[in-house]
């Protein structure tokens, strides 16, 4: 038997960044899926009331859009069994339970019905998974960015208890070719959650395409792979079709309260971020504004703000490491660096720039604005 042969201890740098790599990766997105059901009285009410309600109620979820990312998408024509979908994501599970009872407290309220709900969190995958170009993929499965995808497709899942009585590498032999099949419908993309211990399943799937077909061919062509045998229960599943809440609202019926807009048209959104004193030099916050992450930076007094997510593995800029002089962010995951002004890549890995937002000052308060076109 050879003498084995003792391992040096990693270097005072190579275990920082081992530290700094585990950090990082602890740090997820909390994320639930609430679907809800008018009762059918609702739509015996007055025409004048429904109208109220639907205001009303529409105001109230507006008021949490700087909380949490808040994606509305309505069932109609989909499910008998339920109606809307408002998938919230946020740092903390607080503002799901605020959220949940002031839509409850609103005089509509009193019609609808929790039809299901999901509550899950991101989480490094124990599989190798790599992008085609042969990187890493576990950090930006910890960030949720949901696109502008016309469908969304959600199904809780659970494997059986087989599945982990497999070898590490009996598991990932078979989810290497899952995975192969998953790179053949680019045009999918896939946001996995896990709810382990926090809710009745193992797993929470949203899939986002503009084509129901390319997951209709995905769905079957997975139900042939090897990982397939292991599946304990995959339903029910939900299309969902994205829209603006006040329209998936009026798709519930009773009078129209979504202004009519032209295409093309374009029409600036405001937010407001915090009192300028809780914002000082070399301080950052974030916000959401029409659905992304927006981080706000005060540069030795002046402000700025861009898209939160590094456009290489949506890493967080705000925790993010910020050059005065230089004016820029150097993302603190994979180190991609960009201009605070123009969002622009300018070092590292990254090569594609990121949103910038107009930044204002009113009466003391800070407000970070974009330009939507419809």
């Amino acid at each position: 038997m050879r003498p084995r042969i003792p391992q040096s201890p990693p270097s005072p740098e190579t275990q920082a960044k081992m530290q700094e790599r585990a950090e990082r990766l602890s740090k997820r997105q909390y994320v639930r899926f609430a679907f809800y059901k008018v009762d059918p009285s609702w739509r015996r009410l007055p025409e004048p009331e429904q109208a109220e309600h639907k205001q009303e109620l529409l105001d109230v979820v507006r008021s949490f859009n700087r909380r949490m990312l808040l994606r509305p998408y309505s069932l109609m024509g989909t499910r008998a069994d339920a109606e809307i979908l408002l998938w919230q994501i946020a740092k903390s599970p607080v503002p799901f339970r605020e959220l949940a009872s002031a839509v409850m407290r609103t005089r509509m309220g009193a019609y609808l019905t929790m039809a299901y709900s999901y509550f899950s969190q991101t989480k490094r995958s124990l599989y190798e998974i790599r992008t085609p170009d042969g990187n890493e993929d576990d950090e930006e499965r910890l960030i949720i960015d949901p696109t502008e995808a016309k469908y969304l497709f959600v199904y809780p899942f659970i494997k059986t208890r087989e599945w982990y009585q497999l070898s590490q590498y009996a598991r990932q032999g078979m989810m290497d070719e899952h995975i192969a099949i998953g790179r053949k419908y680019p045009a999918v993309r896939l946001n996995t959650t896990y709810s382990f211990g926090l809710d009745d399943y193992e797993f929470i799937l949203a899939f986002e395409t503009d084509e129901p077909s390319d997951f209709l061919d995905l769905v079957q062509e997975l139900r042939e792979s090897t990982v397939s045998m292991y599946t304990l229960q995959d339903t029910p599943l939900f299309t969902c079709i994205n829209m603006r809440l006040d329209e998936a609202l009026d798709a519930l019926g009773g009078p129209a309260i979504a202004q009519e807009v032209t295409p093309g048209v374009s029409e600036d959104v405001w937010m407001e971020v915090c009192p300028l004193d809780e914002l000082g030099p070399g301080e950052s916050k974030t916000i959401f504004l029409e659905g992304k992450m927006v981080g706000v930076f005060n540069v030795e007094g002046t402000l700025y703000a861009l898209n939160n997510r590094c456009s290489h593995a949506r890493g967080p800029l705000s925790e993010g490491v910020v050059d005065p002089v230089e004016c820029s962010v150097t993302c603190p995951w994979h180190y991609g660096k960009f201009d605070l002004r123009t969002g622009q890549a300018i070092d590292g890995v990254v090569n594609k720039p990121v949103d910038t937002y107009a930044v204002e000052v009113r009466n003391g308060v800070i407000y970070v604005g974009t330009t939507v076109t419809y």
